[in-house]
C-alpha cells in the first residue's frame, strides 16, 4: 500500500491536507483522523481525478472537517476539571491540573488507563447503599454508545473509560444506574425508582451525559 501524503486543496477557504490510500476496493471513502488530515480510500484510479472528486464531495467533506476540528479543539478534562497539556517525549504523567504527554491522544489514553482503579474505588463506596448485591467484577473499555453495562450472566459491570473525563457526580450516577440493574434488568418504573432512591437527581445527570454520546 502506498500513501500519497501532504497534498492540499482549498475548500471554501479551508486548506485541507488529504492522503490518498489506494486499496483493492470498488467504493471510495472519506475519513478525517485526529491529525486533521483527510484520508481518501479507494481504487488506485482515484489518484487521476482526486481534485475533481474532492470538489464534487465538498459539502460532505466540510461537514466531516468541522466535526473533527471541533473534537480536536475540545479541552482535555479529568474528573470534570480542565487540564493543561504539555507536549513532551517523556513518559505521560499527571500533576495537579497539568498533564504531560507526547500528544493529545497519548494524554487521553493515559487518563483512560487511570479509570479502572478510580471506578473500583467509587463502586466500593456506592455499593454499600445497596442490599444483597451479588459478587461482581468491575471492568472498563471504550464504548461509543453506552456509559456502562451490567451483565448478569458474567456478573460484571463494565464502565466506559471516557467517563474518567466527567465529574464525579456523573460517574456516580452511571455506577448507581448499573448497580440498580442487579435489582431490575430493564428500564421499568421500578428500576427508575431504585435509581432515584440512591440518586434523586438522576434525570439531570442522565440528560447531561446523553448530550455527550
Amino acid at each position: 500500500m502506498r500513501y500519497l501524503v501532504e497534498n492540499k486543496i482549498i475548500l471554501d477557504d479551508n486548506v485541507i491536507t488529504y492522503v490518498i490510500v489506494p486499496k483493492r476496493i470498488k467504493n471510495i471513502y472519506f475519513r478525517f483522523k485526529e491529525d486533521g488530515k483527510l484520508y481518501v480510500s479507494g481504487p488506485s484510479r482515484i489518484q487521476k481525478n482526486i481534485e475533481r472528486l474532492l470538489l464534487q464531495n465538498k459539502g460532505n467533506i466540510l461537514k466531516l472537517y468541522e466535526k473533527i476540528m471541533t473534537k480536536k479543539d475540545k479541552p482535555i478534562t479529568y474528573l470534570g476539571k480542565e487540564l493543561d497539556l504539555i507536549i513532551t517525549n517523556a513518559k505521560s504523567a499527571l500533576y495537579d491540573d497539568v498533564i504531560y504527554a507526547e500528544s493529545k491522544d497519548a494524554a487521553l489514553n493515559y487518563l483512560y488507563k487511570q479509570s479502572l482503579p478510580y471506578f473500583e474505588k467509587r463502586v466500593d463506596v456506592l455499593k454499600q447503599e445497596f442490599d444483597n448485591l451479588p459478587n461482581f467484577r468491575v471492568r472498563t473499555r471504550l464504548m461509543k454508545t453506552k456509559w456502562g453495562v451490567c451483565n448478569i450472566s458474567s456478573m460484571t459491570v463494565t464502565l466506559n473509560v471516557t467517563l474518567i473525563t466527567k465529574r464525579e457526580d456523573l460517574i456516580d450516577y452511571v455506577i448507581i444506574h448499573e448497580l440498580s440493574h442487579f435489582k431490575h434488568m430493564n428500564h421499568s418504573a421500578a428500576f427508575w425508582d431504585e435509581v432515584g432512591r440512591h440518586y434523586p437527581d438522576y434525570k439531570r445527570a442522565r440528560k447531561e451525559l446523553n448530550a455527550w454520546l
